[in-house]
């Protein structure tokens, strides 16, 4: 008998008709003969909702009430859900991630899986249980409830399909798989049959939304085969797997960021003991530091600049000019939160000469200045002006697509 776990977002559960279609196809692999887990995320826009709430009522809520409430949205999911397969004439039994036994670390907000504890899950199977388990929440050693961060169903769900050696985890979403670029905006992209768990994970870590870069890390630790399809349309997805080397396309996917800030600070003292200290700073916020570059100054200085998520921006500012005041009156901070990050990623560039140069021809025949790039063997990165972010994507996936 296999165990097939699958995973709805909140767009395949934003309503009752869509909660009833999730449940079908829950009991159509049920009916073959296999252990189903069903888990959920938040109906629809329902933890931004939950968010404005708390804000009514504290702008400034301690991260552990926070948490508390945020995951009721998932809460209700399971419910529903559990209601609709037994509306449908089937078995089943919804579980919050306490219930689950989904032990989390203790940083409330974006917590990360440490273990689950299948006893409850494995002994709801044996009774013949369709199981719905509410995603994106865990529970710490203090026994409080925890979320694991924005898109963490998708973790929630890979984790459990890893522990429990689950012959497949499906994610559902609102398209039917992945594609050389979003298909919402780019009329042209082209789904994949398949793609690498390096690939998606550069995807994702890019700008990608469709899957959660923690579920794609969990899966290629633990070899989980995924496939991601669509919620509404019965056709195949995407298969995220390990590849042959015969699989290895050169380009596989063209994505943007637009959710990031430049940051440069001009003339900072050129010693370790100042570049460790001033990003001790920011890490002590909790502030990720993305792409960085770095490069001397005339005057025997140097100038950094650096990616930070734009929520994290004028703190960022703050604190590092706070800290520049004090320690290095003569540095500058300056900044743009105007900026998109555009990712060209693929398993077979490495082996492909003038990839590089492909992508600055095609952005400089669109007359698009490129601020600063990145590359690794599988990815080329490009800050640019947010207000060509969408030009670019279309002309690089002409290019290579």
């Amino acid at each position: 008998m296999s165990l097939i776990v699958q995973k709805f977002g909140g767009t395949s559960v934003a309503n009752s008709k869509l909660i009833f279609n999730a449940a079908k196809k829950a009991i159509k692999d049920y009916k073959k003969g296999n252990n189903v887990i069903v888990v959920v995320s938040a109906q629809g826009d329902t933890t931004d909702k939950l968010i404005e709430k708390a804000k009514e009522i504290n702008k400034n809520p301690s991260k552990r009430e926070l948490d508390v409430l945020l995951s009721s949205g998932e809460q209700m999911s399971a419910a529903l859900m559990a209601m609709a397969i037994e509306k449908l004439g089937y078995p089943v039994v919804s579980l919050l991630g306490w219930q689950a036994r989904i032990n989390s670390s203790s940083n409330y907000g974006d917590s990360i899986i440490e273990e689950i504890n299948t006893t409850r899950i494995k002994k709801e199977l044996d009774k013949k249980n369709i199981v719905v388990v509410a995603g994106f929440q865990g529970i710490n050693k203090y026994e409080d409830i925890t979320t694991l961060g924005r898109g963490g169903s998708d973790t929630s769900a890979v984790g459990i399909a890893s522990t429990l050696n689950a012959t497949r985890c499906k994610i559902y979403t609102d398209v039917e798989g992945v594609f050389t670029a979003d298909p919402r905006k780019v009329e042209n992209a082209v789904k994949l049959s398949y793609i690498s768990y390096d690939e998606m994970l550069e995807l994702s870590t890019s700008g990608a939304k469709v899957l959660n870069s923690r579920a794609v890390e969990i899966a290629k630790k633990h070899n989980v085969e995924i496939e991601v399809l669509s919620s509404i349309k019965d056709v195949p997805g995407t298969i995220v797997k390990e590849p042959s080397n015969m699989e290895k396309r050169v380009v596989s996917g063209i994505t943007k960021n637009d959710d990031i800030a430049l940051i440069s600070v001009l003339d900072i003292s050129d010693t370790p003991e100042c570049m460790f200290k001033l990003f001790s700073k920011l890490y002590s916020k909790d502030i990720k530091v993305g792409t960085m570059l770095q490069n001397k100054s005339e005057n025997g200085k140097r100038h950094l600049s650096f990616t930070v998520n734009k929520e994290d921006y004028d703190l960022s500012f703050k604190i590092l000019e706070d800290y520049l005041d004090k320690i290095d009156p003569e540095a500058k901070v300056i900044g743009d939160k105007e900026i998109s990050k555009i990712s060209v990623v693929g398993a077979g560039m490495f082996r492909s000469a003038g990839i590089l140069s492909k992508i600055l021809e095609t952005l400089y025949t669109e007359q698009i200045d490129v601020l600063a790039s990145t590359s690794s063997e599988i990815k080329v990165s490009l800050l640019i002006k947010e207000k060509y972010a969408d030009k670019a994507v279309f002309a690089l996936h002409k290019t290579f697509f």
